[in-house]
């Protein structure tokens, strides 16, 4: 029995030593430090959903916007028997009110009413209106996802509650699944576990992590990772960043800043910016949307949430107003919940 609680004792002290060489810890204000986490790749055991999946939990988080624009449309008809102005008033009602924005609204009315003779119910006007927002976002400029470059550095921004540090998680178990090496950068040093929260993210991803001390300087964090990643010969930088409140000055010069460190540390760098939007959060992410680009020139966007919402025309006009790719969407918690936005699949699942 003495043999058994000793062995047990033993067998926990090993445990104990095992989880504390996973990350270490800087002990001192601007100490750089990096924990390697490439060892595990629990997060990726996740059974895969195929497209077909993805696309049932994409409909089914549009299920809200789908069943008001679907009933509404009914409505409309049921009162009226010809495209005229009155239909076409309670038909922009309709679509303001699916958060399609009141610019995107005006332009699907005015392509309706030239296409007018061709619609003679409410299954005909669905698929119009499908054609029509489908060149909305069909003509938003291309995004390269490129990442030849070596490295690729990818700086990821947007406000607190958007999503983001979860989102460079599961871009960074997507880039491993793909034989690619990656480095995360946790240059959000000021909200309270951010650092933690991507360091588990970071583990579960199998990547590496560059981080400093808490209230460390971002720009800092930012330079260090890519100086890694160019030792280590790594693939891809995701850079995770501060996310205040949007209308904070400070927060766009600093993350100017960040921009500019790291180009002087690699040529082009950031190759890439991403915009993480909450797409529960309507017309002010589209206000996000304009003000990170102003300051930053956005590449491209990143829109979660997207399981639950009734505000699903927000990718419609956020595509159609500032001609900004989207080129990731989230439908849930899980990694393969993230996925490439296809226009043609998501216009589908909203009407």
């Amino acid at each position: 029995m003495k043999t058994f609680f000793r062995n047990k004792k033993k067998r926990k002290s090993e445990s104990k030593e095992n989880k504390s060489t996973v990350f270490k810890r800087a002990n001192t204000a601007g100490t750089f430090t990096e924990s390697a986490a490439h060892t595990s790749t629990s997060g990726l055991k996740e059974k895969p959903q195929g497209p077909s999946g993805f696309f049932e939990r994409l409909k089914s988080g549009l299920s809200k916007t789908r069943k008001s624009l679907a009933s509404g449309l009914e409505k409309i008809f049921s009162t009226n028997t010809c495209v005229d102005d009155e239909m076409l008033e309670a038909l922009e009602e309709l679509l303001i009110t699916a958060d399609m924005g009141v610019h995107t609204t005006i332009e699907l009315i005015e392509r309706i009413s030239k296409r007018s003779a061709e619609i003679s119910d409410a299954d005909r006007l669905k698929e119009v209106l499908r054609e029509e927002t489908l060149t909305f976002l069909e003509n938003a400029a291309e995004v390269s996802k490129d990442i030849n470059l070596k490295p690729c550095v990818i700086l990821v921004v947007g406000v607190n509650g958007t999503g983001k540090t979860t989102t460079i998680g599961k871009l960074a178990a997507q880039f491993s699944k793909e034989g690619r090496k990656v480095i995360v950068a946790a240059a959000d040093t000021f909200r309270a576990a951010a650092i933690e929260q991507l360091a588990i993210w970071a583990e579960r991803a199998g990547a590496h992590i560059v981080k400093h001390k808490e209230n460390a300087d971002p720009s800092a964090v930012a330079f260090d990772a890519v100086n890694a990643a160019i030792a280590r010969d790594a693939d891809v930088v995701l850079i995770d960043t501060a996310g205040r409140l949007h209308t904070r000055v400070n927060l766009m010069e600093e993350l100017k800043k960040i921009k500019r460190t790291v180009s002087k540390r690699c040529d082009g760098a950031p190759h890439r910016t991403v915009l993480v939007l909450d797409a529960t959060t309507g017309q002010n992410a589209l206000s996000q949307a304009k003000l990170f680009h102003e300051a930053l020139g956005i590449t491209d966007m990143v829109l979660t949430k997207l399981d639950g919402t009734a505000k699903g025309g927000i990718v419609v006009s956020i595509c159609n107003t500032l001609s900004i790719p989207i080129s990731y969407i989230g439908v849930g918690e899980k990694i393969e919940d993230l996925q490439e936005f296809d226009p043609k699949l998501f216009v589908d699942a909203l009407f």
